[in-house]
C-alpha cells in the first residue's frame, strides 16, 4: 500500500466496542497512517487498537480529551505528517469525507477545514443530535462567526484536518487538557489569521456514541465565551495572553517522546 501524507489521528477513551468499525469506514488508502491515543480506558481500547495494526499510544493516567489531542498531534508530526486528520473513534463522523477535508488544504486553499454537521436543522436533528446541543452550537458559532470573523457551519465538530504547518505554528501545548481544547485552537487560528473552511459531514449520533453531559457542556460553552473574550482583549492590545504568542520551530522528535507513555507501531510499515 502506498504511503499516504495523511494522519488520520483517533483520540480515544473507552471506544473498544466502536473502534474496530470506525476503522473500516476509513478509506483504504489512509488506513496505513492511523495513529490512537488511548486516554487510560478503562476496558480494552488499547488492545484493540493494537490488534487492529494501529499505532497505539497509551496515557497511564486519564488526562482529558485536551491532553488527548496533544499527544495525537505531536505523533503526527513526528512521523513526518503534510496533513493531520482528527476522527473520533466511536463512529459518530462518516470517514468517507477525509477526501473532501484534506481536498482545500492539498491545494492550499485553507489551513485548517472542518467537518460541519449542521447542514440543515432537519437534517441535524434527524441524525439524533440531542436539541438542546443543537441550539447551544447554533449560539455559540453565531457568536464566535461575528466575532472572530469567520463565516463558519459550526464551530465545534470532532472531526477537523490541519496541515502539518498550522500545527507546528498553533502553540496546541498551552491550551486546555479538557475539552475547551477544541475552541482554543481554532480561536487561536483566526488570531493568527489562518484560513478556517468547513466541509458538510454527515453524521449518526447512536448509543455508543460518546457524548459529554449537561454539566461539563456548561463548563465547555463558559470556556469558550471565554476564550473569545480573551481574543477580543488581545486583538485590542489591552491585555496579552500566553496562547496567543507565537511558538518556534518545533523539534518533533524529543516533543514525540514526552508525550506518551506507551507505544506500539505496527510491523512493517515503512
Amino acid at each position: 500500500m502506498q504511503r499516504s501524507d495523511v494522519v488520520v489521528v483517533l483520540p480515544a477513551y473507552n471506544a473498544e466496542r466502536t473502534l474496530a468499525r470506525a476503522v473500516a469506514a476509513v478509506p483504504v488508502q489512509y488506513r496505513n497512517r492511523m495513529i490512537l491515543v488511548d486516554d487510560a480506558s478503562s476496558d480494552e481500547t488499547y488492545r484493540r487498537s493494537v490488534d487492529l495494526g494501529l499505532t497505539s499510544i497509551r496515557h497511564e493516567q486519564n488526562r482529558g480529551y485536551g491532553a488527548n489531542q496533544k499527544t495525537c498531534y505531536t505523533a503526527a508530526l513526528a512521523d513526518d505528517a503534510d496533513i493531520v486528520v482528527m476522527l473520533h473513534p466511536d463512529g459518530q463522523y462518516d470517514a468517507r469525507m477525509i477526501d473532501a477535508l484534506t481536498l482545500p488544504i492539498r491545494l492550499g486553499i485553507c489551513d485548517i477545514v472542518l467537518g460541519n454537521r449542521i447542514r440543515s436543522r432537519r437534517e441535524t436533528l434527524a441524525g439524533g443530535m440531542p436539541r438542546r446541543k443543537y441550539l447551544a452550537n447554533r449560539l455559540l458559532t453565531g457568536m464566535e462567526n461575528v466575532l472572530l470573523g469567520q463565516n463558519l457551519g459550526e464551530f465545534h465538530t470532532g472531526m477537523r484536518a490541519y496541515s502539518a504547518q498550522a500545527l507546528r505554528s498553533l502553540p496546541y501545548e498551552r491550551f486546555s487538557d479538557g475539552f475547551a481544547f477544541d475552541s482554543e485552537l481554532l480561536v487561536a487560528a483566526a488570531y493568527f489569521r489562518m484560513r478556517i473552511g468547513d466541509v458538510p459531514v454527515p453524521t449518526v449520533y447512536t448509543d455508543d456514541c460518546s457524548q459529554i453531559g449537561t454539566a461539563a457542556s456548561t463548563v465547555y460553552a463558559a470556556r469558550t465565551v471565554l476564550t473569545v473574550g480573551k481574543y477580543l482583549l488581545q486583538r485590542s492590545r489591552l491585555a496579552a495572553f500566553e496562547m496567543f504568542e507565537p511558538v518556534p520551530a518545533r523539534d518533533p522528535g524529543p516533543a514525540a517522546d514526552a508525550g506518551r507513555d506507551s507505544r506500539v507501531q505496527p510491523a512493517g510499515r515503512s
